[in-house]
């Protein structure tokens, strides 16, 4: 905890209000009335998906730097 995000206040600490993290309506007039940018095509990956997949490619360059330098070929 921070004071950089929470002020102290004579109760204790208060924290500041939160700031929306969809940046697409900062880039986005209101007087317009955009439709949302979405993408239809686009699937979103689970979080064990995701782990599952750069773990597997840490563990792919792992094994590769292992073999390479066991046989000489980065020696």
């Amino acid at each position: 905890m921070s004071l950089k995000l929470y002020r102290p206040v004579p109760g204790g600490l208060e924290p500041n209000p939160v700031e929306e993290r969809d940046w697409r309506r900062r880039l986005r007039s209101p007087r317009w009335s955009a439709a949302r940018l979405a993408n239809p095509e686009a699937q979103e990956a689970s979080p064990l998906g995701a782990v599952l997949l750069f773990g597997g490619l840490a563990a792919a360059t792992f094994v590769l730097l292992v073999l390479g330098y066991a046989t000489g070929f980065w020696g």
